[in-house]
């Protein structure tokens, strides 16, 4: 088990990670997945034997609001029906923090609950915000969990110039559910579970 990171340089990093991320070019991307909030694609990920997802859609709602529903804070658990708990186990400056969270079994419990340690960074980006994080190995693993693992992942909220009420919400996410799971099982569940996200989030906005 690691001691908490400094978090200075662990924020610089992640921040790079998610602009290369985000300038990957348009073929390198497969579609996983498209809905009417949301396009998902994929592709093979770097820094792990699993994929990097890349999601997209369109929000009504301004950069500020939706990324406080989606960072560590009182709004994620009332609407995002996978994370069942979350503490803020430290809080360091610039809009970091170190969060635990649990997440619900998924695909009729083939794939458990889950339980993540999280550095979590809040950062502006071009006239809107990122918000990105990356699991640590800290803490105790509590029973009944198997702990996952997030590589580098973060969520892009940028206004739309023609209608700064809307904005472009790009996620990249890259999640080693860890345990002894079928990959079709994770491929399908990490499809699903990122569009439904955008449709999740929209209702939380709208109440």
């Amino acid at each position: 088990m690691d001691l908490l990171p400094n978090s200075a340089p662990l924020a610089r990093k992640l921040r790079n990670t998610l602009i290369q991320y985000h300038n990957i070019g348009d073929s390198e991307w497969r579609v996983a997945k498209q809905t009417k909030d949301a396009t998902v694609w994929r592709k093979p990920s770097e820094e792990f034997s699993g994929y990097l997802y890349k999601a997209q859609g369109v929000v009504e709602d301004v950069t500020n609001r939706i990324v406080d529903h989606i960072r560590p804070g009182p709004y994620r658990l009332d609407w995002d029906s996978l994370m069942t708990t979350m503490d803020i186990m430290e809080t360091f400056e610039e809009n970091c923090c170190v969060m635990r969270y649990t997440t619900a079994g998924q695909l009729w419990n083939i794939i458990a609950p889950r339980e993540f340690v999280d550095f979590s960074y809040t950062t502006s980006y071009e006239d809107g915000l990122l918000t990105c994080g990356i699991s640590l190995d800290y803490g105790e693993v509590r029973p009944n969990f198997v702990r996952g693992f997030n590589h580098p992942c973060g969520w892009f909220c940028i206004p739309l110039k023609d209608y700064p009420s809307h904005s472009l919400l790009t996620g990249y996410i890259q999640t080693e559910l860890r345990g002894m799971l079928p990959q079709s099982a994770v491929d399908t569940a990490m499809s699903s579970t990122l569009a439904n996200f955008y449709s999740d989030l929209k209702k939380a906005l709208k109440t």
